[in-house]
C-alpha cells in the first residue's frame, strides 16, 4: 500500500472479529515500526504487548481503577477547552455516539461506551506504550512518531487499531497489573486486531479542517 493510502485509509477501529493476530505478523509490524525517527537516534519508545488472560486482567483492573481520581503522567486534554478544540472534540463524540445509536441525553449508554475503552475495545491484542520517566517532554513527539508508524503499518497489514489515552490516566493500574518498573511511564496504549467489517461503529469517521485554519505560508 502507498504511503498516502495508508494515511487516508486508517482509521479509528472500535469493534473487532474474533480472530487472533498471528504472531509472526505482530512481530514482524513491530520489528519495521523500530524504524520510526527519533531525535539522535535515541529510541525512547518502549512496548508491552498484552494478550489472552493478561489482557483480560489489565482490562479489568483499569475498570476497577475508575473509581480512583485519574493520576494522568502524560496529560491529553487541556483543563478547560477553548476553540477551536471545543466544536472539533464536541463533534467528534457526536458522530461517535451516532454511530453507536447513542442519543446525547443517554448518560448511561454513554458510559457503557466510555468503558469499551478500557477494554480495548475487545481487540485481541493490546498495546502499552511507554518512556522513560526521566525523559525530557521532547521524546513524546518521538514516540508520536513510533505511534503512528505502527498504525501505518497495521492498515497496511489490513489489520485495524485505535489509539488509547485514556488507559494513561491510570498508570499505576497498568504498572501494577504488568509488573512494570516504576520509571516506565505510562503514555498510552493501542488496540489492535482484524476490524468487523459489520459493526457500525467502524463506519464512522472523523472529519478534518482545511488548510486555511491549520497553515500559514511565508515567502
Amino acid at each position: 500500500m502507498e504511503t498516502k493510502d495508508a494515511l487516508l485509509k486508517r482509521q479509528s477501529i472500535r469493534a473487532f472479529l474474533d480472530r487472533p493476530v498471528e504472531p509472526a505478523l505482530l512481530e514482524q509490524l513491530l520489528k519495521t515500526a523500530r524504524f520510526a525517527p527519533s531525535s539522535v537516534n535515541s529510541q525512547p519508545w518502549q512496548v508491552a504487548v498484552v494478550q489472552g488472560g493478561s489482557l483480560q486482567r489489565l482490562s479489568q483492573r483499569l475498570i476497577e481503577a475508575l473509581k480512583q481520581p485519574a493520576q494522568a503522567e502524560v496529560v491529553y486534554y487541556p483543563d478547560h477547552w477553548f476553540e477551536p478544540y471545543r466544536s472539533r472534540r464536541r463533534g467528534c463524540g457526536l458522530a461517535l455516539y451516532n454511530a453507536l445509536g447513542i442519543e446525547r441525553r443517554d448518560v448511561e449508554k454513554q458510559r457503557a461506551a466510555q468503558l469499551n475503552n478500557f477494554r480495548f475495545f475487545g481487540a485481541p491484542v493490546g498495546l502499552v506504550l511507554l518512556v522513560h520517566r526521566d525523559l525530557n517532554p521532547g521524546s513524546l513527539v518521538d514516540m508520536g512518531i513510533f505511534y503512528q508508524s505502527l498504525m501505518l503499518l497495521a492498515t497496511d497489514a489490513g489489520l485495524g487499531s485505535c489509539a488509547l489515552g485514556s488507559i494513561a490516566e491510570y498508570p499505576d493500574a497498568i504498572r501494577e497489573a504488568l509488573e512494570l518498573d516504576d520509571h516506565w511511564k505510562v503514555v498510552g496504549g493501542l488496540a489492535l486486531g482484524w476490524p468487523d467489517p459489520d459493526a457500525a461503529v467502524n463506519g464512522f469517521r472523523t472529519d478534518r479542517a482545511d488548510l486555511t485554519e491549520l497553515v500559514s505560508w511565508h515567502n
